[in-house]
């Protein structure tokens, strides 16, 4: 039984770290809060209540995670501070112990966060409880979210946890095992986002190429489903294992309705034997596979590609072979990430060590590339026509948007109009902005 009474008149402040699963489920905590009387604090206002929502996909992260306790702790000294996400379930006592923290939730306890924060909201005696020890077996539950956050576009998560063991990772650990909703209800969250004027959702998950695991489904029919909704210009898949990508969904988004020609496919290595050593279910030309796919079917389609530096075992020759291979394929954009240390990996037993300064260095040179590739991606669509979902905008600050294929869009501060925000419209693409971080537009149907 809720308390609804001690919610009411609240203020929270909330912070989230790491994925856009991690963003779009602190959004639907937010707004089921808000449902019970909860306002969000503004800038300076001292929150009732506080909520930090953690990642735990590198060392770094970890760090981050304590820093942001820590300084909620500070900057609202009166209340009382919820810590949930994969932090939270991976060291929970060590969260316990900080000073400050009155609850900590893993991943089964969130799904019922507003039941925990009442039970212990109003029984608060200044003892710290730690909700945060189920094994990686024992999570079961699924949290809904479709959330739309401060953006335009909706985040409907599809998907939880995983099943792949990856020799560097501590997401099946931190998250339990691969689980899914129907797709019924998901078609029915899609409608809803779609009734509040929704028009861009991106699905979201730890491993979503994986749905069905839990109701015997597909997730190329969870596509068929969605893209049958109305009102829903766009969709976006966030990100898709190059294994689970098949071909039958890239030949089916490219004649699709509503999916955009934009996918995200974590490579992790372009070397094959490191590959092997990250114990990942593909090799180099599987993954090539899939991207000329997608480029024959979809000549613009951008591709953003996860890639991960300075792992155990890539030698330097490793690393040569994977540059090369990066340099060879057609993508847009490569997202780099150092290697990290987990405590309690395979990884730990590869005896082969690449130094932080090697990371750096290698890291360097793959940003260096993607920065041409996208630049060279980019430069293609000069001159083009496109259609661009707008975002709100400062006033008197330039605002921008996406194309269909994910080129960022800046329209100049005395184009812009509040009745743009959330509205698909016609563009003439230009040239680079200052930064080289969107193409200037010019409204065609405004």
């Amino acid at each position: 039984m809720i308390d609804t009474s001690a919610f009411q008149g609240k203020k929270a402040a909330y912070f989230t770290l790491g994925c856009k699963l991690n963003f779009s489920e602190t959004s639907t905590f937010g707004r089921m809060l808000q449902q019970l009387g909860v306002t969000t604090a503004g800038q300076g206002e001292q929150a009732d209540l506080c909520l930090i929502n953690t990642c735990s996909v590198t060392e770094v992260a970890d760090h981050k995670c304590r820093q942001a306790i820590h300084r909620m702790v500070r900057q609202h000294p009166d209340a009382f501070v919820v810590v949930t996400g994969c932090y939270a379930q991976l060291e929970p006592q060590t969260i316990g112990r900080i000073t400050g923290v009155d609850l900590v939730l893993g991943a089964n306890e969130k799904a019922n966060l507003i039941q925990f924060l009442s039970d212990a909201w109003t029984k608060a005696d200044g003892q710290t409880r730690v909700h945060a020890v189920e094994k990686t077996r024992d999570i079961t539950t699924f949290a809904p979210s479709c959330s739309r956050g401060n953006r335009t576009r909706y985040f409907l998560k599809v998907q939880d946890g995983c099943n792949y063991f990856c020799t560097y990772c501590t997401i099946p650990f931190a998250r339990g095992f691969s689980r899914n909703p129907t797709i019924s209800s998901l078609v029915e969250q899609a409608c809803e986002a779609a009734r509040e004027g929704g028009k861009e959702i991106v699905l979201t998950g730890v491993n979503i190429g994986d749905f069905g695991r839990t109701t015997g489904e597909q997730f190329l029919d969870l596509v068929k489903a969605l893209d049958q909704v109305q009102g829903i210009s766009r969709f976006r898949i966030s990100s898709l294992e190059p294994d689970l990508l098949s071909d039958e969904l890239i030949e089916y988004c490219a004649q699709s309705r509503a999916f955009m020609p934009h996918f995200h496919i974590p490579l992790q290595s372009g070397s094959d034997e490191v590959l092997r050593l990250m114990h990942r279910r593909y090799d180099k030309a599987l993954f090539a596979h899939k991207v000329e796919l997608i480029k024959q079917k979809m000549p613009d389609a951008f591709i953003g590609v996860d890639v991960m530096v300075g792992t155990r075992g890539e030698t330097p020759e490793c690393f040569a072979e994977c540059y090369d291979f990066l340099r060879s394929l057609d993508v847009t954009q490569l997202h780099v990430f150092p290697y990290s240390e987990r405590p309690g990996t395979a990884a730990l037993r590869i005896p082969y060590i690449v130094s932080d300064q090697e990371k750096k260095l290698r890291s360097r040179q793959l940003l260096d590339l993607s920065d041409q590739k996208t630049e060279a991606f980019y430069a293609r669509h000069i001159g083009q026509e496109a259609e661009v979902l707008f975002e709100k905008a400062t006033r008197g600050k330039a605002m921008h948007g996406f194309t269909r294929n994910y080129i960022r869009v800046e329209l100049a501060p005395q184009a812009a109009r509040d009745d743009f925000d959330n509205q698909l419209l016609r563009v003439r693409l230009g040239d680079f902005n200052h930064d080289k971080t969107a193409l200037k537009a010019e409204i065609l149907n405004g």
